[in-house]
């Protein structure tokens, strides 16, 4: 096998190798079937024990908490930015935003479209380099829910603590670091995440929510749309996209065998603490984008002295292997998406560059 990329890119992602080698193992004849899992239909045992040990698997990372179900939609987070509100902001009721970057204020403009919205809290002033102070929000009486975005790729946040929002529910989208770190789910009434960042392939997103939020979809939703038609058909109402589904569960393996949640955080703290200390003992030379207390575990921005240096840095890092090193187009810069499959020998590697880079740069 030929040598892998240092991949950094935001998504889709790396995928841990060893999945990647069972899947291939797998492929073109799945259980013994004479089949891939990609032929055959949603509607038989075989597939459909692979999408159930997929939902319970998750469940049982996170604790098996009493009441939650598993959905797999399609059409990323971007789809739940409107199916959220759709189903959840009914007449008389607001929904609360907290405002932290590029991702949530997608979920916002798309809520205002459905009903009433306001927003909680903002770091919009400190062009969104810091996660707000969310300690003690307060939420009117008839707030629907709360929706934050966990960690904000483009930016570089991420929340280390979480609101209360006691009653009302509080809802996350986690498509950039879901199972990055253990949490507590029952602190939440939903959360959601595209799986193509630490999860799995493109094409599936999973919904893990309180089975009341799932049951009462307005009647006047196309049935497509509505979150009670998905629970009712355990996912299967429309073909799954089966094959990213597999990859779930072969992924959620692999996490399992990383020492669970426990385990991926650990490596997790040791890959970024790696990094943000080559470019914090830099002199300069690189500097971190994000506020220090609201870095994320996941994406690493950073910038150097002048565009020009940066693009410098972006081809000569391409020249040697690394991948999905230049910064969102909105914001250019530099960033690497390390996520729970990027190995830390592929930050060391890219540790290692940056040295060398300063050496002849600097």
């Amino acid at each position: 096998m030929s040598k892998r990329a240092y991949n950094f890119n935001a998504g889709p992602a790396a995928l841990p190798l060893e999945v990647l080698e069972r899947a291939q193992a797998q492929f073109v004849d799945f259980q013994g079937t004479g089949m891939s899992i990609m032929e055959m239909s949603h509607r038989g045992k075989v597939y459909e024990g692979v999408h159930n040990e997929a939902a319970s698997r998750l469940l049982n990372l996170l604790g098996n908490p009493e009441g939650y179900k598993v959905l797999f939609l399609q059409g990323g987070a971007s789809t739940q930015f409107a199916m959220l509100p759709m189903n959840l902001l009914t007449e008389g009721k607001t929904a609360g935003y907290v405002k932290t970057g590029s991702w949530a204020n997608k979920a916002v403009k798309e809520a205002k479209l459905i009903g009433e919205t306001f927003v909680a809290a903002s770091s919009e002033e400190d062009k969104y380099m810091s996660i707000p102070d969310v300690s003690n929000l307060v939420l009117p009486e008839n707030a629907a829910y709360l929706h934050i975005t966990s960690n904000e790729t483009i930016e570089g946040t991420q929340f280390g603590q979480y609101p209360d929002t006691g009653s009302v529910p509080l809802i996350a989208d986690m498509s950039s670091d879901i199972l990055c770190r253990p949490f507590d789910l029952t602190q939440f009434g939903m959360v959601y995440a595209g799986a193509q960042k630490n999860l799995g392939p493109s094409g599936v997103t999973v919904v893990i929510a309180r089975e009341e939020l799932l049951t009462n979809s307005p009647k006047h939703l196309p049935t497509i749309f509505r979150y009670d038609t998905h629970l009712d058909n355990n996912s299967l109402y429309n073909t799954p996209p089966s094959f990213s589904i597999y990859m779930v569960n072969e992924v959620l393996k692999w996490i399992e065998e990383q020492g669970s949640l426990e385990g991926i955080e650990k490596k997790n703290r040791e890959k970024a603490n790696l990094l943000y200390d080559a470019i914090d003992n830099s002199g300069g030379f690189f500097r971190g984008c994000a506020d220090v207390a609201s870095r994320s575990l996941m994406n690493v921005t950073f910038r150097l002295a002048s565009e020009d240096l940066e693009k410098q840095f972006i081809k000569e890092s391409e020249q040697e292997g690394f991948v999905g090193l230049k910064g969102h187009r909105s914001v250019g810069g530099l960033r690497a998406s390390i996520y729970n499959a990027v190995p830390y020998e592929s930050i060391k590697a890219l540790v290692e560059f940056m040295e060398q880079f300063q050496k002849k740069n600097g």
